[in-house]
């Protein structure tokens, strides 16, 4: 959630609920005008429910932006099933492949770091989606 305020508003906000929230955000890349939709779901969220809700998440996306702590392991280390779980659903209904982009979070703390660069850059390698580090304090 802090990363989707940030992308949003570009301010930091510390403390969030475990709430699922749908936001719409307008943004100019390349001079074209593109409407984000953007489906933020806590994590333990989607661990309490059936995977028909989590099915009904991943057909109504395009893209999945998959982000975990680099301070809490497993959080890391539930993404291979998640991706392998969005692959299954989205390209089994056709060969184009399905942007994910697994994004690390909190860089700030690198004193709290459970979860090296190198981890999450391979794991992006292994299961060809794209990769970042990010702050989203900073």
């Amino acid at each position: 959630a802090a990363l989707t305020v940030r992308f949003l508003t570009r301010r930091f906000i510390g403390e969030y609920g475990d709430m699922e929230f749908i936001y719409s955000h307008n943004l100019t890349v390349d001079g074209r005008e593109i409407l984000f939709h953007i489906w933020d779901i806590p994590n333990s969220q989607e661990q309490a429910e059936d995977g028909s809700s989590e099915e009904k998440r991943i057909q109504w996306a395009d893209s999945f932006v998959l982000v975990y702590s680099i301070c809490d392991r497993a959080s890391f280390n539930i993404l291979p099933l998640k991706i392998q779980f969005i692959k299954a659903a989205k390209e089994g209904q056709s060969q184009e492949k399905v942007p994910i982009v697994i994004v690390g979070n909190k860089r700030d703390l690198h004193h709290q770091r459970v979860v090296s660069s190198e981890e999450g850059r391979l794991l992006a390698l292994s299961l060809d989606c794209g990769f970042y580090e990010v702050s989203a304090a900073e």
